[in-house]
């Protein structure tokens, strides 16, 4: 009986596509993935989570648990709460998500 011998699954180093065809190629895939696996973490959390990508061509993607009207809604809700909130009472050791939000832009992720 011959047995195959192989290297088994190898971790893959993590670099910049540089070709625009690789990219093509790539992006559905991990696009793919991406959603997959945020959509089991929000049915494991039961949290609300929403996705939005830009493909390297410009074209918008995006996933929600829910709505996403929803999901924004809520999410300036709270900004505007927590902005009320300023001045109020200061929480020591809580971070403020929304200012790392801003700081980055609106690039990133929200945890």
């Amino acid at each position: 009986m011959n047995k195959k011998t192989g290297k088994g699954r190898q971790k893959i180093e993590m670099k910049l596509i540089e070709s625009k065809e690789a990219h093509t190629v790539t992006f559905p895939k991990w696009e793919k993935g991406l959603f997959k696996k945020t959509d089991e973490n929000s049915t494991l959390t039961g949290a609300d989570v929403g996705v939005l990508l830009f493909s390297p061509s410009g074209k918008p993607y995006s996933y929600g648990s829910t709505s996403k009207d929803e999901i924004t809604h809520k999410f300036f809700n709270l900004k505007l709460e927590d902005r009320q909130g300023e001045g109020a009472h200061v929480d020591v050791g809580k971070s403020n998500v929304f200012e790392a939000f801003e700081e980055n832009e609106g690039y990133g992720v929200l945890v």
